[in-house]
């Protein structure tokens, strides 16, 4: 029989479909990277059909026209899902550089044995927080093949692996071995919410970490992944998206304060915190993820404003400047308030104790030519009352971004008030992390400038 002749179809330049918005991207960031299973639907159908077509073939001694006709035409491109992850992974693998990580005590089964459980780790919430914090600070790519370097593959199930300090790099099919399903209302920052397609892994197949409910509703929560073009950090629908019910809450078997019993981790101390790594890790020379992990508990406490450009590994005056501000608001002075963290300032931290660190004192006055002065990012939290959070609604309204307010601005933050934001936010051609609808320095600059 003769051999069909395959002609490849050439999509017209605007095609909306996933396959080739994601050529579109690929190309416009100058990387030559082969699509996995990437084109044109009609492409990949019309090449499927050819194989079927030509084994057909050749089993049955003739019959390979028909077979390609009886496929039919292929189908034609569909709507994209703007938050579609479509992200495919890497399988299970060693930390990259490193042989495959032996944590299996005397007498345990190895990972992946029948009836073992994978083994974990020990870590608290506050840690798995922190340490995915460091790539969303480092911008981290997402790649399937490539390796960041801390040894952990940048992609989603890598992301994952990365920050709950797991030996290997592992996927969204082996995931929930280091872990017990937990319900919607048992989350908790430092949990996952997976989605593994067993059928296609690399189709819809994701998992992203719980970073918190962003207000009482509990419709929306932040999520931290891994996906393109680099790590991001955003509030998002639950489960993800519109997929409610794939996404299935996890909670890693490592955690402490979670479901495994409360007693101390070997060289941890009392109650499952992070040990205090020592005042020669902090002050000026210092570069190491201790200073990061102490930037991004700062900000958590109230210090945002001290960092425009976010937490860093090296120590500079910021840093000093946060944590003195921190120790203050605890009524601390002199030598207990020099700007190094102690023992003292790192529990407080770790464990989400003592105050946070109080807005500037120039809240509710007004700054430069009139305008009201940036009051620090606690004021809008969900539960807060300030009178920011009035001055923000009103000039959102006056520059066109009040459509979710239903009966105007108030004192009290709420969830209109964040979308409005988010939708300024994204005005500014802003996306993930820096599109949340929470106002930071820069966000109130422009929208008061």
């Amino acid at each position: 029989m003769p051999t069909p002749v395959f002609e490849e179809y050439e999509p017209a330049g605007d095609c909306v479909c996933l396959g080739c918005a994601q050529r579109r991207r690929t190309l416009a960031r100058g990387r030559a990277i082969p699509l996995r299973d990437g084109g044109h639907p009609a492409a990949r159908g019309a090449r499927r059909a050819l194989v079927l077509a030509t084994a057909a073939g050749v089993v049955l001694g003739g019959g390979g026209s028909a077979a390609l006709a009886a496929a039919g035409p292929a189908a034609g491109p569909g709507p994209v899902a703007l938050d579609d992850p479509g992200t495919p992974q890497g399988g299970r693998a060693p930390l990259h550089g490193r042989p495959p990580a032996g944590t299996r005590p005397p007498g345990s089964a190895p990972v992946g044995a029948p009836g073992a459980p994978a083994l974990a780790k020990r870590i608290d919430r506050t840690t798995i927080i922190n340490r995915a914090k460091l790539w969303l600070d480092a911008k981290v790519p997402y790649s399937m093949s490539e390796y960041w370097t801390d040894g952990y593959r940048q992609d989603c199930s890598g992301y994952v692996s990365m920050a709950w300090n797991l030996g290997t790099n592992e996927w969204t099919g082996s995931l929930d071995t280091f872990a017990t399903k937990i319900t919607k209302d048992e989350l908790l920052p430092g949990d996952m919410l997976l989605f593994h397609n067993p059928a296609d892994p690399n189709k819809g197949s994701h998992v992203v970490l719980f970073g918190g409910w962003v207000d009482a509703t509990r419709t929306h929560y932040v999520a931290y992944e891994q996906t393109r073009p680099t790590t991001r950090k955003q509030a998002t629908p639950y489960g993800y998206w519109e997929n409610a019910a794939k996404y299935v809450p996890y909670r890693f078997n490592g955690v402490t304060g979670g479901i495994v019993p409360e007693d101390p981790a070997p060289g941890s101390q009392p109650g499952g915190t992070a040990p205090f790594p020592g005042a020669a890790k902090f002050g000026p020379g210092a570069d190491n993820q201790y200073v990061a992990e102490l930037g991004n508990m700062l900000i958590g406490r109230g210090a945002t404003r001290f960092y425009p450009k976010g937490a860093s590994t090296k120590w500079t005056d910021a840093d000093r400047q946060a944590t003195e501000a921190f120790q203050r608001a605890q009524g601390w002075t002199g030598a207990d308030a020099d700007g190094v963290p102690g023992a003292h300032t790192w529990r407080l931290l770790v464990q989400q104790k003592g105050k946070d660190i109080p807005p500037p004192p120039e809240t509710g006055q007004h700054g430069p030519a009139g305008k009201p002065a940036y009051p620090g990012a606690g004021v809008f939290r969900p539960g807060k009352s300030h009178p920011a959070v009035t001055a923000l609604g009103r000039q959102l309204m006056k520059k066109g971004f009040g459509k979710y307010y239903t009966s105007g601005p108030g004192p009290s933050w709420s969830e209109a008030d964040r979308r409005n934001v988010e939708a300024f936010q994204r005005a500014q051609g802003w996306r993930g992390a820096s599109a949340d609808g929470y106002p930071g320095p820069e966000t109130w600059r422009r929208l008061f400038a």
